[in-house]
């Protein structure tokens, strides 16, 4: 009798354990258009494709056990898949982004939903297009924080400042990505990136943006 009462003793603790970690996960749902836009770089506009119109693209928030959610539309005339880097897809291999390896590339005016959980990782990743020379606007940070309840593994910090590094070409990138496929020598970038723009060390005097 004590043994059963010490079985069901446990069982109903268990559930408890499983049914505190399920309340402190979230499901984080974001909407998402990679559409054409203009900016202005270096001195001089430029037609690119990002997503919601901004480089680096948005950051997405999470905390460890969360499912997210990602609903992208494309409005953009190129294919586009996006790529979730460093996150283990367990069981949600067909939200991993490769082009032609995990999905078909998102047709111009499609859209497609990945769905994945945030199982077992925390620390600062990235997500990016996994789909030719896109990616090279077409990125943005993918923060994973600690579950409700659970600490960091290093003191607090007083501020929070995600840092993406790139790089900028002056020109339509899908083009020089395709010359590069053909065997023609790869066109170097005309500047390095610090969350989407060049440094003072370019030339951006008298400029409205850099």
């Amino acid at each position: 009798m004590k043994r059963f009462v010490f079985s069901l003793a446990w069982g109903f603790a268990t559930i408890i354990v499983l049914a505190s970690s399920l309340v402190s996960a979230a499901v984080v749902e974001y909407t998402w258009d990679v559409e054409n836009f203009t900016v202005e770089r270096l001195c001089n506009e430029h037609v690119v494709t990002a997503v919601n119109g901004t480089i680096p693209g948005p950051a997405i928030n999470v905390r460890e056990g969360d499912t997210v959610i990602i609903h992208v539309t494309n409005k953009s005339p190129y294919n586009v898949t996006l790529h979730w880097h460093g996150i283990f897809q367990l069981g949600s291999q067909w939200s991993d982004g490769p082009e032609y390896v995990t999905q078909c590339p998102i047709a111009p005016a499609g859209n497609y939903t990945y769905k994945f959980t945030i199982t077992g990782q925390e620390g600062t990743l990235w997500w990016h297009a996994h789909s030719s020379f896109l990616r090279s606007n077409i990125y943005g940070a993918l923060i994973i924080r600690p579950r409700l309840g659970h600490s960091y593994p290093y003191p607090r910090v007083y501020q929070e400042i995600p840092i993406l590094l790139g790089e900028w070409w002056n020109g339509n990138v899908e083009d020089i990505g395709n010359n590069a496929s053909l065997g023609l020598v790869p066109q170097t970038s005309d500047a390095y990136t610090i969350n989407g723009f060049p440094g003072d060390l370019y030339n951006n005097t008298n400029c409205s943006t850099q």
